[in-house]
């Protein structure tokens, strides 16, 4: 790849002006030989197999930090779904491969590890049906590991099953560490079409379909493009708005593809894909949602907001495909209320609400994501929530996830507050009008007609 001198001047101005980072380097690795009919001989083979093959994770982001200029803000690890190895132990507990993977993410000083996880899109597994019923004790008792079950894919329908099942079970992680702001349900995500390569959390896994070891970066840049906008005259118009967040995209995006690759060959793994993902964090100028305030809408969440964000995340697509041949993940923009403050500010002052978040979600990445809901919201609201997410992912062909907080003993106007990069985030109203029957019908909602592409 050869970048020339001006690219390396901007790119500089980018870091040091404009919160560009590599949001993380996330190492995917397969658990599948470490499976045993013992839970304890398979955790200790899945601890030792972490540790071993993610040693050097570390140090060689902080080597590419220094030798590049460019920070890399978290380094992760992915893993095969625990589900697929629970379907071999002969118990019921799946809190043995938590605690395992919670001790290598220590041990080899990564921020969260993901891939307590499983798919139940058509049905629920024994393997998968023992690893979500660990999941309030598992999330309780562990800090970095992360987890994700599938519900819903446009090749299947929605499981709506599943989707109680799921809302059972974050109410219950939310009760379970209620003393902490419910915290076990910021590493909790519920999926619809889940993608096999993602780097972010709490949705990362390494699935079937990859190889043993692979490099997966996620990109980042908010602000970046938000002050390439900033700088355009007030009467430019939509198309030329797009161009520049496409140019914008290409810049960022030849950056993540340098350091996927450097990544790789220095922890002798594939190289992976490229998330093209513009992903926020609570520092002031580094927000989605300023982006959309900058193209001219007056708060996120007012009339306007979906269309601009469509622009944004089309174009953010358009760029980073031309600047990686290895795009993948999500690629888009996130719009996690905790993690952005103007989302944040928009929330406080009613201008952004979970209608309008779930309308975006039809024209971004992922879904409705980080939003602290009152901590009395009804386990019928919380899988109407679950199935309409899903229901724009299974129609869409595109990936949507709910990653909710019913925030124990605190109502509409309080907050809660994780600290770091999940920021904190005001309690919203919800919709309290889901009813009794709809959640607890049961069976799959069929997959739509799309899904017929054979």
């Amino acid at each position: 790849m050869y970048i020339t001198q001006d690219e390396i001047i901007e790119t500089l101005t980018m870091v040091q002006k404009q919160n560009l980072d590599v949001r993380t380097i996330t190492l995917g690795l397969s658990l599948r030989t470490c499976a045993d009919r013992d839970i304890n001989v398979a955790a200790q083979r899945v601890y030792e197999h972490v540790v071993a093959s993610a040693k050097n994770l570390v140090s060689v982001a902080k080597q590419l930090e220094r030798e590049y200029g460019v920070p890399i803000v978290n380094q992760r690890i992915s893993v095969t779904p625990i589900a697929q190895l629970m379907a071999t132990c002969d118990t019921q507990d799946a809190t043995p491969f938590a605690l395992a993977l919670n001790r290598a993410a220590h041990e080899v000083g990564v921020d969260f590890i993901g891939g307590f996880s499983a798919l139940v899109h058509k049905n629920i597994g024994a393997g998968s049906a023992k690893l979500i019923a660990s999941l309030p004790e598992a999330l309780s008792t562990t800090d970095r590991v992360c987890a994700s079950v599938n519900v819903a894919s446009t090749r299947a329908g929605i499981n709506m099953d599943a989707v109680l099942t799921m809302a059972e079970t974050i109410k219950l992680c939310a009760e379970a560490t209620a003393d902490q702001d419910s915290i076990a349900c910021s590493k909790l995500v519920v999926f619809a079409n889940m993608v096999d390569d993602n780097p972010f959390m709490a949705g990362a896994v390494h699935n079937a379909g990859e190889g043993d070891a692979s490099i997966n970066v996620g990109i980042s840049g908010p602000g970046v493009v938000r002050a390439v906008l900033a700088n355009l005259p007030q009467d430019a118009d939509l198309t030329t708005v797009a161009e520049a967040v496409k140019s914008t995209a290409f810049k960022i995006t030849r950056v993540g593809e340098l350091i996927a690759r450097e990544a790789a060959k220095r922890m002798n793994a594939s190289m992976g894909i490229v998330d093209l993902s513009l992903a926020p964090t609570p520092a002031e100028g580094d927000s989605v949602a300023a982006i959309i305030e900058t193209i001219g809408i007056g708060t996120c969440g007012g009339p306007g907001t979906t269309a601009a964000l469509a622009l944004l995340n089309d174009a953010v697509k358009k760029g980073g495909a031309m600047g990686t041949s290895s795009a993948g993940g999500l690629s888009g923009a996130f719009i996690p209320v905790s993690e952005d403050a103007n989302m944040i500010r928009a929330a406080e002052c009613g201008a952004l609400t979970i209608e309008k978040l779930e309308a975006m979600t039809a024209v971004c990445s992922v879904g409705l994501d980080m939003i602290a809901i009152p901590g009395d919201t009804s386990i019928e609201t919380i899988a109407g929530i679950i199935a309409d997410e899903c229901a724009i992912g299974m129609v869409n062909s595109k990936t949507t996830a709910v990653r909710l907080i019913p925030a124990i003993g605190k109502k509409v106007g309080d907050y809660v507050n994780f600290g770091g990069l999940l920021g904190y985030a005001p309690v919203m109203p919800v919709n309290a009008y889901a009813g009794s029957v709809f959640a607890h019908r049961g069976g799959r909602i069929p997959a739509p007609l799309q899904a017929l592409k054979n």
